[in-house]
């Protein structure tokens, strides 16, 4: 079936697949494989219209039959298939000449024709030793194939398995219509665009179906086989289906060799064929290219623009067609044809009469001239729908590498052509003058197919078709004529010789043998039917036009949408996180009101010292606390404005208050607003008040309301220019009060503070005492308001007044009865407004001691009252901080200023600013670095660019590890991106995708490589046991193990950025390959694409969606999307869990990639190549964990502390060893989650339990909270075991590895030190030998109360502190500014309580107590000083993110000096 082993002695020649043969040396363009091209031969097109352009309707010389040349077609798909594409795809396009009257009628110059290079053998073209041999697809003998397929499998799918027939379609008389069983060739009708398996048969060549005539010689085979088949087996009952089968096959393909040769070769080339003088097992019978070219083309001469149908009685039949019926089958219409036949029984019918018609029409002449049927109307390859067929014969002997034509005829024996004229006298002189001018007149340039097409006899033709089936009948072992092969006896032989094709015809058509002439192939005077007239192109049909084929057609807006979709992922998975947020905030706050009393909603009004109070109970909405909302003073109007809507249901109230924002009361109904209406009436008429009342729209009376924001902005304005003339700041750095109307202008200058908005100005309650004191003595003229006026006049004092005078206003203040004295009481007054402010963290008896310690200190022991000279002698050892003292006004209001905000430190507080001027703020940081330093001295400054450099150097020193790790892990990754574009874009096998998509490709498969490698190595650092381990060895000193998290998402954020290049490559090629063609599809996607001539791609929606990678690709963007987000650090604070439980898709993210890069598109999985290691890596390290995780640990005791601060303490593992500032992982399933949480540990490495100080800030710890607080423990009955993971390390257990360790604590960020201060508390106790000399330990709080178990801890350090080892200092930030006049007042009892008592007013520690925010870059610029000799200082802080980066600034700060360096470690929380 496939050729193989018919010649014994070469078992590959004639095979499928074979090379073949040159019978000359190739002529290419290098000598190895490229083709010649213009300018070196003339185009194509040109070319093809000089040589065969001609009249159509002349007839062969020889009288041979239409029949005979589509029987040779025939003939050649026997023997011959050299269609298939070459892969990679290579073109040999033929460009247009401009104004061509087919192809470019409009004369654009930009029309080319696609022209792909056929399939060659790979191992050859590599050399001029070796140049570019092509490859025969089919078998090379005359064997039949066109009617049984060159394979097996491919004959074995024609059969029908029962009487050793083919099998038929529906009538038995047609073939059975293609299923794709066997790869039939199915390009599209280049009439209608009509493609798929309609209308195309099996038959045994791919081609046979390509144009309705040839059909229907096939179709006479396929019939002739089941007619033998039948006859054999009425003669030979016993026979299996196989032995019919087998035994019709060899009689069916001995008789087509017999015709071939003896009959339809003699008959096309006019001579005789040589007498068989037997197998000549030496001969090499393989086809050359020159016969592929010459019998092709020598065929086109002859065919004719159209094909006669007649019946047996010689009636012609009138083909129907687009206006009208004609005489014939138009051959450029016929093409492909999906014509959808009415009834099978018209088809059978159908093809008798073609068989017929062609057996009486006369070809066309054996000369130069192509029908236009070819020449221009020839189906077009790829999405051209005509091209032209004599243009493509040239390129496809150039991709042949054919010789020239004198080399051919040398090659021969015939005489080389001399000189133009030899062609004469049968060519028109035009002919030869253009063919003659496109080769320069050098005829030993002319190109074999023009050559041979311009003869007079075809004698070269003839020489090459001859010579070939010479060839292949002597060098056939299985030739008929073979006696030696056994196949037939002698008198079988004599009865196949004189079998010919009439009588094929008359066995497999309803018509007579006398119907037919006895000479099928040749039509002679008095045969029968002649035919009316020869054809020409005028009497038929007009072709259908070239169409050009958009395959992205109809694609576009899907393919956008798909690509938008893309890109909105992210979008829409920040929408599903911030509803996951909104959700789990809301769960959250109905966890934190778990508690309360469910209370009614409940609106009255009543008269409480002349104000209506409106007071809101546990309504949701607005308020939760069940407290006053607000407070409105109607005394101060006579007048009170009402205005009601007047809308359906009247719901709606507005109080106009004048000084404020105005009041809008929505009401459920009408009769709650009429009982609201009748107390206020009541309440204004007892009070002499007048109410005026007026209606509007709803809509009319919300915008008349002066709303909360409005007034917000009437107050900025005025506090702006109240600024503006203090500190004499700039008009233009103030604002013009230039508004949109005058009313605007006029409300900002005539406002007036109410109390609670000064109160707000300052940051206090209402009714605080400072607030109380500070209002009376600013309200001048009583009203209940403080006007422009009124408050310049204060805030001169403060601002620049000296202290003196602002002794003496708050001796003003606190005089209550006004009688020029200050009294104990009254100055126990001033000293508890004072603390109020620090959530009154001293007692009244602590408050009284302090009060008369003062009043001792300064000799005042014995007197019950103080003057002012007497108030402001006691505040003389503090004159300067009085001097420097302010009013702070609160963060809203000095924001307007433009002044920065230097005084406060958590992130967790309002933001407040001092308003100051920068001279000032010197001055505050000068006195502040006197608080630290016990040596200072002045050094040489740098310059900026000195300056950079060693902030460079510094950085570079500091992050050494990080930099090589991240440069090396960088240079590794831009390695195999590299090498990977590398690869495909040059290095690649040749399989054409490089130069089909090169952007796409080097993209995709470039970041494809670096995804693997991050993804894969990104799992070792989370490889926690392991880091914990090695960060204990001598790889410390070169691996920051400490930075694994922060390197895990710089990796995650490489690998999303690779990820999304990876993507957009990929949309690149999946929008190149739908506009692809099949040809080269098939080459770049070889197992799974076929080419079936359809040239139709997949589309877009095929690759993103109905393949493994696509889809595969599209579920990880969306896991990656939520992954991603998820992970974001807004959203991993809000839901921890949303966290938790989107990360461990991770699982399904590794199963998909491997999915991913399995299906093998475009290369083999490498994904492994990368993932094995670190994959049996984290397994190993994650089973540690779970062993560790399956074991419950006993609670021993559970405390609830204030701030939502919830101690643990639990049962230590046996053989957990620790180190002071690690942390655990731990998880509680009596919460009905696995989620693990991390801590840092409390306890010390040498305390028998362990335990966690964990602060409720989240769902999951105030939870947790609630599961250990005292009623749900009487509920349960016992303490909750706890899961535990670690410990793991961190950078805080390096604290004992420097001289001197600065420890920075923030809030709950002080755990770690709360171990490490336990810890030296101990090593000290045991005089264990440590090599850190000096702690400096700075604890930044909102409140003492905050963490009062950590005063105790400190308690102890300061007891067992025998060697000043430790220096702490505690910031209280809930307090005012450093400056500000309560704070003031504060600072100087503090430093009084401590002059006298040793310990802190508000601690009781002898630690010194701060207000405000630590000033980090004097107290390290002290240190250095201090700690000369010392080369590093360790700087370890953990808290808000804010004040890590304050630390870390300060540190960068000082590093740019030539002096101690700071090396910073952080955590945040």
């Amino acid at each position: 079936y496939d050729g193989w082993y018919n010649n014994l002695l070469h078992h590959s020649r004639g095979s499928v697949g074979a090379r073949l043969l040159r019978l000359l040396p190739a002529n290419y363009a290098d000598g190895v494989y490229k083709a010649l091209q213009e300018p070196h031969v003339p185009n194509a097109r040109e070319l093809s219209n000089a040589v065969a352009r001609g009249p159509s309707g002349l007839p062969s010389h020889r009288n041979t039959t239409t029949l005979a040349v589509f029987f040779g077609f025939h003939v050649l798909s026997d023997i011959l298939g050299t269609e298939k594409p070459g892969c990679p795809a290579e073109f040999l396009n033929i460009r247009i000449p401009p104004g061509d009257l087919v192809f470019d009628p409009a004369g654009t110059g930009d029309v080319v024709l696609p022209f792909q290079r056929i399939h060659w053998a790979m191992e050859t073209g590599q050399s001029p030793n070796s140049p570019r041999e092509q490859t025969n697809e089919v078998t090379g003998w005359l064997d039949g194939s066109s009617v049984y397929g060159p394979l097996n499998s491919w004959s074995d799918a024609l059969r029908s398995f029962s009487g050793g027939q083919l099998a038929s379609g529906p009538g038995g008389r047609i073939p059975r219509e293609t299923d794709g069983r066997v790869h039939m060739w199915k390009a599209l009708d280049p009439s209608t665009g009509q493609g798929g398996p309609q209308g195309i048969y099996d038959l045994g060549s791919a081609w046979g179906n390509e144009n309705r005539f040839l059909q229907a010689v096939s179709i006479a085979w396929f019939r002739y086989h089941n007619h033998l088949a039948v006859a054999l087996a009425q003669g030979h009952l016993t026979w299996s289906d196989e032995d019919l089968f087998q035994h019709t096959r060899k009689r069916v393909i001995a008789t087509f060799q017999s015709i071939v040769m003896y009959e339809w070769l003699p008959t096309l080339l006019g001579t005789q064929v040589p007498e068989y003088e037997g197998y000549q097992q030496h001969l090499d019978p393989s086809l050359s290219p020159e016969f592929v070219a010459a019998a092709g083309q020598f065929l086109a001469t002859m065919v004719p623009p159209g094909v006669y149908k007649r019946d047996p009685k010689c009636q012609f039949q009138k083909v129907p067609g687009p206006g009208g019926s004609f005489p014939a089958l138009r051959l450029c219409n016929s093409y492909w044809s999906r014509e959808s036949p009415r009834l099978q029984q018209a088809k059978e019918v159908d093809v008798d009469n073609l068989l017929l018609g062609m057996s009486s029409q006369i070809a066309e002449r054996e000369d130069n001239i192509v029908v236009e049927d070819l020449q221009d109307y020839w189906y077009g390859p790829l999405k051209y729908s005509r091209t032209d067929y004599v243009a493509s014969c040239l390129q496809r002997g150039r991709d042949l590498g054919l010789p020239t034509y004198n080399q051919a005829r040398e090659r021969f024996g015939l005489e080389p052509l001399q000189n133009w004229s030899d062609f004469a006298p049968h060519l028109e002189q035009q002919v030869l003058e253009k063919v003659a001018a496109l080769y320069a007149n050098n005829t030993a340039g002319l190109e074999l197919l023009p050559g041979g097409m311009l003869e007079a006899d075809g004698s070269l033709f003839s020489a090459i078709i001859l010579d070939q089936f010479v060839r292949l009948r002597d060098g056939d072992r299985f030739w008929f004529e073979n006696a030696k092969n056994g196949l037939f006896t002698v008198e079988e032989t004599r009865e196949i010789r004189n079998t010919t094709f009439h009588d094929v015809l008359a066995a497999v058509t309803y018509a007579d043998p006398t119907d037919l002439q006895p000479h099928v192939f040749v039509w002679s005077k008095g045969d029968p039917c002649p035919q009316p007239r020869q054809l020409t192109a005028q009497q038929l049909a007009n072709c259908t036009p070239m169409m050009v084929l958009d395959y992205f057609k109809g694609s576009g807006a899907g393919f956008g949408i798909t690509i938008v979709v893309l890109c909105c992922l992210p979008l829409v998975t920040l929408l599903v996180a911030w509803i996951v947020a909104i959700l789990r905030k809301r769960d959250f706050q109905k966890l934190q009101q778990k508690q309360g009393p469910s209370v009614q909603r409940e609106v009255t009004g009543e008269a409480i010292h002349g104000e209506v109070a409106l007071v809101i109970l546990r309504w949701p909405v607005v308020m939760l606390t069940g407290s006053m909302l607000r407070s409105i003073s109607l005394k101060a109007h006579q007048r009170v404005e009402v205005v009601l809507s007047s809308n359906k249901g009247n719901k709606a109230l507005l109080l106009k208050s004048p000084k404020e924002y105005d009041l809008v009361l929505l009401f459920s109904e009408e009769a709650e607003r009429s009982n609201f209406i009748g107390k206020l009436q009541g309440y204004l008429k007892e009070s002499s008040l007048d109410l005026h009342m007026s209606e509007m729209k709803e809509q009319s009376l919300m915008k008349r309301a002066v709303t909360q924001e409005q007034r917000k902005q009437t107050l900025e304005t005025f506090f702006r220019h109240l600024f503006a003339q203090v500190l004499e700041i700039n008009r233009s750095d103030a604002g013009e009060l230039n508004f949109e109307s005058s009313q605007k202008a006029k409300e900002s200058l005539t406002c007036e503070l109410s109390r609670a908005e000064f109160a707000e100005a300052l940051g206090l309650k209402a009714h605080s005492m400072f607030v109380d004191s500070m209002f009376s003595l600013a309200d001048k003229d009583g009203n209940g308001y403080i006007s422009f006026r009124e408050f310049l006049d204060i805030l001169v004092v403060f601002m620049k007044g000296s202290s003196q005078e602002k002794s003496k206003v708050m001796f003003r203040m606190y005089d209550i009865d006004e009688n020029g004295f200050l009294s104990k009481k009254e100055f126990l007054r001033m000293l508890r407004s004072f603390i109020e402010i620090s959530n009154n963290c001293l007692s009244r008896d602590q408050a009284e001691q302090v009060t008369e310690s003062m009043f001792r200190a300064s000799g005042f022991q014995d007197r019950d009252e103080l003057t002012w000279e007497d108030f402001h002698y006691m505040l003389r050892d503090h004159d300067s901080e009085l001097r420097l003292t302010q009013l702070c006004i609160k963060g809203q209001w000095a924001g307007a200023l433009g002044h920065p905000r230097p005084c406060r430190v958590s992130p967790r507080c309002s933001s407040k600013t001092c308003t100051t001027i920068p001279a000032v703020f010197a001055r505050v940081n000068q006195y502040q670095l006197h608080l630290y330093t016990e040596a200072q001295r002045k050094k040489y400054e740098r310059n900026k660019v000195q300056q950079k450099i060693q902030e460079f150097k510094r950085f570079v020193e500091n992050y050494r590890r990080h930099i090589v790790c991240v440069v090396l892990f960088s240079a590794i990754t831009t390695g195999v991106f590299v090498e990977r574009a590398y690869y495909y874009a040059f290095a690649s096998p040749s399989t054409g995708i490089a130069q089909t998509t090169f952007v796409g490709i080097i993209i995709s498969r470039g970041s494809a490589a670096c995804i693997s490698f991050m993804f894969s190595y990104i799992l070792l650092t989370m490889c926690r046991n392991l880091i914990t381990v090695l960060r204990e060895t001598f790889l410390n000193h070169y691996i920051p193990f400490d930075a694994a998290v922060d390197f895990h998402r710089w990796v995650a954020m490489a690998a999303l950025i690779f990820s999304v290049l990876h993507t957009a490559g990929h949309i690149v090629n999946v929008y190149i390959f739908s506009v692809t063609p099949l040809s080269v599809l098939s080459c770049l996607f070889s197992n799974v694409f076929v080419d079936d001539g359809s040239q139709l791609p997949k589309k877009y929606y095929w690759w993103f969606f109905q393949t493994i990678p696509g889809m595969t690709g599209l579920l990880l963007l969306v896991i990656l999307a939520v992954m991603y987000v998820f992970a974001s650090h807004h959203f991993r604070r809000v839901s921890f869990q949303g966290f938790w439980i989107t990360h461990h898709l991770y699982m399904l993210l590794y199963v998909l990639v491997i999915i991913h890069g399995s299906y093998a598109l475009i290369q083999q999985p490498r994904f492994h190549i990368y993932f094995i290691i670190p994959a049996l890596i984290y397994s190993a390290d994650k089973l540690f964990s779970l062993s560790r995780k399956k074991v419950e640990i006993s609670v021993v005791k559970a405390e609830l502390l204030p701030s939502g601060v919830t101690h643990l303490q639990f049962q230590r593992p046996q053989d957990f060893d620790y180190k002071s500032g690690q942390w655990v992982r731990i998880a509680c399933v009596a919460l009905g989650t696995t989620e693990y949480h991390p801590f840092t540990l409390t306890s010390a490495p040498h305390e028998d339990t362990l335990s966690l100080h964990i602060r409720a800030v989240g769902p999951w710890t105030t939870r947790l909270r609630e599961l250990y607080s005292p009623e749900s423990l009487a509920l349960i009955g016992k303490l909750p075991k706890l899961y535990l993971d670690g410990p793991f390390g961190e950078g805080h257990q390096e604290w004992n590895k420097f001289k001197v360790s600065v420890l920075v604590g923030g809030g709950i960020g002080v755990t770690p030190f709360a171990s490490i201060l336990k810890d030296l508390v101990f090593k000290s106790s045991i005089s264990s030998k440590l090599q850190c000399k000096k702690i400096y330990f700075i604890w930044v709080t909102r409140t003492q109360r905050q963490f009062e178990w950590l005063a105790d801890i400190i308690r102890e350090v300061e007891e067992a502190d025998r060697n000043s080892l430790v220096s702490v200092h505690i910031y209280i930030t809930q307090l005012a500014e450093k400056f500000d006049l309560r704070t003031t007042m504060l600072y100087i009892c503090e430093r009084h309580f401590q002059k006298v008592l040793n310990k802190s007013l508000f601690t009781g520690l002898r630690a010194i107590t701060h207000f405000g925010r630590p000033p980090f870059v004097p107290f390290f610029s002290s240190l250095q000083e201090v700690h000369r000799e010392v080369q590093k200082i360790g700087v370890f802080s953990c808290g808000p993110p804010g004040m890590t980066k304050s630390v870390e600034k300060a540190c960068q700060q000082l590093n740019k000096k030539d002096q101690t360096y700071f090396a910073h470690h952080y955590e945040n929380f």
